[in-house]
């Protein structure tokens, strides 16, 4: 079954994306608000109300803060670790919520025949995963907020068809920029985010596995920027991969797994 996959935002100002397969329709992140998501949805053609699930990745804002209204105002079910709600709910304004079902962040969850496999990141929040949507023989993964590349994330990478990739930073620009040291230090620690290089050596060493296509996510808007992002990846694959940029205020194109 083909997965199809659209981030409708990416970055620290909001984070959501939507995949479809076999029928089933997912969220994952609510870091945008409830309008600008059913806004954009609708340019595809599609409803945010028929979504099956809303699935929230960690408890940062920019991953977490509209997760109530999406609940309430379209009424799709939280899937959540325990650890993430509980933190996110102190963190955040976040309201009610009527329906949540939790994950374990080494779990996996199934819609219909389709399933989401967490995979355990050590970004910096209570209990952080990645995903991989897999339908029947078809893998996306939505690997952002990453950390480091810790063990087992090449593995994982090289199982995909296609990935949502974190490239947050270019190392010079980060360090020539105006963030203060304190952060400068969290962003490349091993808590942080992968640059650039990192991100395109990560998947340099995919080669020769099943990827067609890399969609480099979570660009900082500092210490970034898409064309620079393009290039490194380009200028260290040297190999035939589809590459797209996820962008910081508005969707994709519809990406086909």
């Amino acid at each position: 079954m083909h997965i199809t996959a659209i981030a409708l935002q990416s970055g620290s100002n909001g984070n959501c994306i939507y995949v479809e397969a076999g029928g089933i329709k997912l969220l994952f992140d609510a870091g945008i608000n409830g309008k600008q998501a059913e806004t954009r949805l609708a340019a595809h053609g599609l409803n945010i109300r028929d979504v099956d699930a809303l699935i929230i990745s960690h408890d940062h804002g920019d991953h977490v803060r509209h997760a109530g209204v999406y609940q309430r105002k379209y009424g799709l079910p939280l899937y959540v670790t325990q650890k993430t709600y509980d933190t996110a709910v102190k963190k955040h304004p976040l309201g009610r919520f009527n329906d949540v079902r939790f994950f374990r962040s080494d779990g996996m969850l199934q819609f219909g025949k389709v399933s989401v496999e967490a995979v355990a990141t050590p970004h910096d929040a209570s209990d952080g995963v990645a995903f991989v949507v897999i339908s029947g023989n078809r893998r996306l993964g939505i690997m952002t907020d990453l950390g480091h590349i810790f063990n087992g994330l090449t593995e994982v990478v090289s199982s995909l068809d296609a990935v949502f990739i974190e490239s947050n930073y270019d190392p010079e620009m980060l360090e020539a920029g105006l963030y203060p040291a304190f952060l400068k230090k969290r962003i490349r620690g091993p808590q942080g985010h992968l640059s650039n290089i990192e991100a395109a050596e990560l998947l340099k060493a995919t080669t020769g596995s099943r990827l067609k296509w890399a969609c480099l996510s979570h660009l900082s808007e500092q210490n970034n920027n898409a064309a620079l992002a393009l290039q490194t990846h380009r200028d260290i694959l040297n190999q035939d991969l589809d590459l797209y940029v996820a962008d910081r205020y508005s969707s994709t194109q519809p990406l086909f797994v």
